[in-house]
């Protein structure tokens, strides 16, 4: 039982981590209909900038002033680059962001390097949240905040810790999930921007200024993606491949979701953070599956090299099969409503 609830508590953690990133490219697709390509890159920049902030003032300061400055920059580049080329198409729009997300990969290379750097979390945040004990020599599933001692892991009794850095990383992602539907549907700001989003003429005719709100927009969404990057960066790991890795898997995420719903994107993140953590956990053979699931004695299965492949194998595979399942039986994902 501790197995299963660690299992999904990673899960659950892992996929709270891609709607942190995805969160932003689906506000900034929703508002203005851009896929930034280059939106794992501002990611990745979180985590450095993080990481250079951590080292000077400490992870809290660095939580709060990366985002900011991310967002900064982000909000300048859709003002005097990506604005320009806005007029003439998507196509002008992939291409720019396509080309920044390389000017910030070789700026990042440039500056620390094309090894990983030592963005470790505070100690605070290195230590157990709590820990689940259990097994056959317990009375049940027990559990206790922090760490336990040795003794009361002894023999067929198991402790599973569940760290605090994985917590607090839930933590922040569930307090921005709020924080974002507060503003969108609870404030004027939110009236605003939902307004621009389907009659950007009638809200300039008002007198709001719809290209700041614009900029405004695009500034938060990368902000959310540097937020996601002090975290991930500080709880995994911080190199100039970050980018790559969670880059596919956040448009993934958002077309599994639906192009433009923030509430597609959360149940899809943690659709996909759960089962990728339990492909990884398992570490069960295809062919030790399929003879649990019964296709064995029904359908001859015959053994190579392909049927020694476990599911912690297969696991980066798993987002690309159900984006493809996704686009054959609902194309507009999970919760999707765009048309475009």
């Amino acid at each position: 039982m501790e197995f299963f609830l660690i299992s999904l508590l990673n899960g659950v953690s892992y996929g709270l981590l891609l709607f942190m990133l995805s969160a932003g490219l689906t506000l900034i697709f929703s508002m203005m209909g851009v896929l930034n390509f280059a939106h794992a890159s501002f990611y990745m920049l979180g985590a450095y900038l993080g990481y250079i902030l951590n080292g000077i003032w400490g992870f809290v300061p660095a939580l709060l002033l990366a985002p900011i400055a991310v967002g900064c920059l982000g909000g300048i580049f859709e003002k005097y680059f990506l604005r320009r080329v806005h007029a003439y198409g998507h196509v002008p729009e992939l291409l720019i962001t396509f080309g920044l997300a390389y000017v910030v990969l070789e700026v990042v290379q440039l500056l620390w390097g094309r090894s990983a750097v030592a963005f470790a979390p505070p100690a605070w945040l290195q230590k157990p949240a709590f820990t689940l004990i259990g097994g056959p020599g317990s009375s049940g599933l027990q559990w206790a905040w922090g760490a336990v001692t040795q003794a009361q892991c002894q023999g067929d009794v198991v402790c599973s810790p569940f760290p605090a850095s994985r917590a607090f990383m839930m933590a922040v992602a569930l307090a921005m999930v709020l924080s974002l539907w507060g503003l969108i549907t609870r404030t004027r700001v939110g009236l605003v921007i939902q307004a621009a989003l389907t009659h950007p003429q009638a809200v300039q005719t008002l007198g709001h200024n719809v290209p700041r709100v614009f900029m405004w927009v695009f500034g938060v969404g990368t902000g959310l993606a540097a937020l996601a990057g002090v975290i991930g960066g500080s709880t995994f790991v911080t190199e100039p491949s970050m980018a790559a890795t969670v880059g596919s898997v956040t448009f993934v995420v958002i077309v599994i979701g639906g192009l433009g719903s923030l509430a597609g994107a959360f149940w899809a993140s943690v659709l996909i953070g759960t089962v990728q953590t339990w492909a990884v956990a398992v570490d069960l053979s295809l062919m030790d599956m399929l003879r649990h699931l019964g296709f064995s004695s029904a359908y001859p299965v015959s053994s190579g090299a392909w049927s020694n492949l476990t599911l912690s194998q297969a696991a980066p595979i798993l987002p690309y099969l159900f984006l493809v399942l996704m686009l054959v039986f609902r194309p507009k994902g999970l919760m999707g409503q765009r048309e475009d």
